[in-house]
């Protein structure tokens, strides 16, 4: 997929996910953990966390909506931009960093992170596309290999909120 055909499907999407962002943040997590997900080509029950982050180069921090699944103790996230040619920013800010914060619905964690690779990378990607649907159509789209991430909380730490940002 070309990145401007990319940037048409990220723009479209750009109130959703602000919303989204904005009902979980000011539900405590009560809302925009569990979405139905068929507009985009999902399940009805699509689970979404949220990740916060700090820029690499802004220092500012960042909370990103993500859909996610649990897999083996692990909470699976996929850096795939819709699909596009690069990287999402997020995934390009985790690199850089030790640790993320994680919070599913109410409840929010320090995390360390790993990227997977080889076969657990492809059962891992395929145990989301069985979840949501679209990220197939995401991997058929670029040529770039889609990262996987696997996160595992340490510790727990206070629910996100707007005033995170920054």
């Amino acid at each position: 997929m070309s990145d401007q055909s990319s940037a048409e499907i990220i723009s479209a999407a750009e109130d959703f996910i602000a919303s989204h962002r904005r009902a979980y943040l000011r539900s405590g997590g009560a809302e925009g953990h569990i979405m139905d997900t068929t507009h985009a080509g999902g399940l009805p029950f699509g689970t979404h966390c949220l990740i916060r982050y700090k820029g690499r180069k802004s220092g500012k921090t960042y909370i990103a909506p993500l859909c996610y699944g649990g897999i083996g103790g692990e909470v699976a996230i996929i850096g795939s931009k819709g699909g596009a040619d690069h990287h999402p920013e997020w995934y390009l800010n985790l690199v850089a960093a030790p640790e993320v914060d994680l919070q599913i619905a109410s409840q929010a964690y320090r995390a360390t992170w790993r990227e997977a690779s080889g076969a657990e990378r492809e059962k891992v990607y395929n145990f989301m596309v069985e979840n949501f649907p679209f990220f197939d159509n995401y991997r058929k789209a670029t040529s770039r290999q889609i990262p996987v991430i696997l996160m595992k909380p340490i510790e727990p730490v206070a629910v996100f909120s707007e005033a995170d940002l920054g």
